[in-house]
């Protein structure tokens, strides 16, 4: 199963953010991230959280529809969207997370959000943010991720809760050879694609993965 979770950020265009729902998925709704969705064209299988960003004019079509409402109390240690990855990550079929509208708006939600990509319990979930031309993942040690794109593509690469060792690189123009990228140093922005496809593996730690396309 695929799930497409709509957070309550910036999302300029929902139609065109619809793009990345397919047949079959499931989508799911955090809370305020129902006016996307809705706007998009699509109804919610799953809205989660506190719910205290739907009208009642909302809330009552949402019923009528068949959506499932998971509803948390105000006061909760967790976002909304956390909330929604966490159930998203506890489906046994699930194959693939999309998280759309998680940057814009205020940066201490929009820097949450890129951090929830580190969550242990979407370790072994292919997730990604995704935001017009950006798309955004989480590497952790001992995996390798490929990247599809166009020749002068953008492949950032940003360490995450300390050094990331062990960084190898493919089909980027500036290559890294099982060398440390440092916390808090930027010498992993900016790098670019040589062709059609770049890989980038990761000995130990985490490592946010952003890449700009340029066909967008």
């Amino acid at each position: 199963m695929r799930i497409v979770i709509f957070a309550n950020g910036i999302i300029d265009n929902p139609a065109e953010a619809a793009r990345w729902v397919r047949p079959g998925d499931c989508v799911v709704a955090a809370d305020g991230g129902t006016r996307h969705a809705l706007a998009a064209g699509l109804t919610p299988d799953h809205v989660i959280g506190d719910l205290d960003s739907l009208s009642p004019e909302q809330r009552a079509r949402l019923e009528t529809a068949g959506t499932t409402l998971h509803v948390h109390p105000p006061a909760k240690d967790e976002t909304d969207l956390e909330l929604a990855l966490m159930w998203a990550a506890a489906q046994p079929d699930v194959t693939e997370i999309v998280i759309l509208g998680a940057l814009g708006g205020r940066p201490d939600q929009a820097l949450a959000n890129l951090l929830l990509l580190a969550l242990p319990a979407l370790a072994g979930r292919e997730t990604v943010i995704a935001d017009n031309a950006w798309t955004i993942r989480c590497l952790r040690g001992g995996e390798t991720m490929t990247f599809r794109g166009r020749p002068g593509d953008t492949l950032s690469l940003l360490p995450l809760g300390g050094d990331a060792a062990g960084v190898t690189t493919e089909g980027l123009v500036y290559p890294l050879r099982d060398e440390t990228l440092h916390f808090g140093l930027t010498r992993g922005v900016s790098n670019v694609f040589d062709g059609e496809t770049a890989t980038v593996s990761l000995r130990t730690s985490l490592l946010w993965c952003l890449h700009q396309n340029q066909r967008f």
